[in-house]
């Protein structure tokens, strides 16, 4: 894989900020906003140009997983369960 430009992390960077904004969900939102500003401040002072490609795909894959998740529409809610515990076990 060819080596990225600084303007081309920056621009992955964004991408994963902007889709990190769109969780429904505040907890979600916040964890994925927080860990993008992590990542990529952890690593910005990789100069290997393999190690950085590493590091860009897996931030790709990240951005394509988080735009799957905040498409997904929401889950149906789970049936009421009922359980009736003061008969079970017993014979009559």
């Amino acid at each position: 894989m060819a080596s990225c430009s600084r303007s081309q992390v920056i621009s992955l960077y964004r991408m994963l900020m902007k889709e990190s904004k769109k969780f429904p969900s505040y907890n979600f939102r916040t964890y994925a906003l927080c860990r993008v500003k992590h990542g990529f401040r952890e690593n910005q002072h990789v100069d290997n140009p393999r190690t950085l490609d590493v590091l860009l795909s897996q931030a790709r894959e990240s951005l394509a997983l988080i735009k799957r998740q905040v498409l997904r529409p929401p889950a149906a809610p789970l049936p009421s369960l009922s359980l009736d515990m003061g008969t079970a076990g017993h014979s009559e």
